[in-house]
């Protein structure tokens, strides 16, 4: 393993093959650690639990939709996932507020982190090997890219590639959190307004919003798959109320909080659910626009710095361009 180490990169030294080889022999630990807990006997207890109905009724609403409660890390999970439980709650609800939900989200979300760790290194090593190697094509920008190389580079190239594949699933889940977001706040007043039809046209609110989550699963398919989680909850014995509101969360969009809100207090007090829709539906169209025309209010004041930066340098050579060129003329 050394002297391949050694072909594989000529200019290092042996201090650096020693740093590679006690890297391979912790990850060769880690691997092996986690090899004897996995091929270890299961408990007696969680196995005639899983045995058990508990198990067949989760399983028959779960089918990817419904997540279970967080538990600790065991095994090499521990030294690959964060201990801190609040550190994982917090992970939890940025993939909930993505859409990603279901058991086991949490550690694939750090698996992949670790992979993509060690893929992106792991490709530059390769394709060194491969320059190294004449056995193996390499395009001319390829060898004159590897060529350029020093030994300090490619550590550095190494440390950027590992911390890119480290932290880009981390950007990825921001930018679906905010993609997400944006097509549930523009879809949700339709979905109001469907609602609103179907319980004024005599169906119940539950079957109301089974029957929208259908009609939306292709034009607005995040939203439905929140109304889809709420009657899955309800159905498998939860509290409406509760359903409601924990959609709220996941969504973070205000529209869907204060519909959750309207229909909680609704149902609390005995009131008409037809009644209170159809009155924040219209109490949120007035609010839609009015932020509509507050953004366009704010418009002329945004265009005009960049009116500004555009036409000013053309309006300063159309008033001082003749007079320049007179004085030079002049005095020239």
């Amino acid at each position: 393993m050394l002297e391949w180490f050694q072909s594989l990169f000529p200019s290092l030294d042996s201090g650096a093959n020693t740093f590679l080889m006690i890297g391979i022999g912790v990850g060769a630990m880690l691997f092996v650690y986690g090899a004897f807990d996995a091929l270890s006997p299961a408990n007696p207890a969680a196995r005639r639990y899983s045995r058990g109905g508990i198990a067949g009724r989760r399983n028959t609403f779960d089918a990817g939709i419904l997540y279970n409660p967080e538990v600790d890390p065991k095994g090499l999970m521990k030294a690959l996932m964060p201990g801190d439980r609040k550190s994982r709650s917090k992970l939890k609800r940025q993939l909930m507020n993505a859409g990603i939900i279901g058991e086991g989200t949490i550690m694939r979300f750090f698996m992949w982190r670790i992979v993509l760790a060690l893929l992106f290194p792991a490709i530059l090593i390769l394709v060194i090997f491969a320059r190294q190697s004449s056995f193996i094509w390499v395009p001319a920008p390829v060898e004159w890219f590897v060529d350029s190389l020093t030994r300090m580079m490619v550590f550095q190239l190494l440390t950027l590639l590992a911390g890119v594949g480290f932290f880009a699933p981390t950007l990825w889940l921001k930018a679906k959190v905010d993609a997400r977001i944006l097509e549930i706040s523009q879809s949700f007043p339709n979905a109001l307004d469907l609602i609103q039809i179907s319980v004024e046209a005599g169906m119940g609110f539950d079957a109301a919003m089974t029957r929208v989550s259908n009609e939306m699963v292709h034009s607005a398919p995040a939203l439905s798959q929140e109304f889809r989680i709420v009657q899955l909850e309800t159905s498998a014995g939860g509290s409406r109320e509760k359903a409601l509101l924990d959609m709220a969360d996941r969504t973070t969009v205000d529209e869907v909080a204060s519909f959750a809100n309207v229909v909680v207090q609704s149902m609390q007090f005995g009131t008409s659910i037809s009644d209170a829709l159809t009155i924040y539906a219209n109490e949120m169209r007035v609010t839609r626009e009015l932020n509509a025309q507050e953004k366009a209010n704010k418009l002329p004041v945004k265009m005009s710095a960049v009116l500004s930066a555009l036409m000013l340098p053309a309006m300063i050579l159309l008033i001082v361009g003749p007079v320049a060129i007179r004085w030079m003329n002049t005095f020239g």
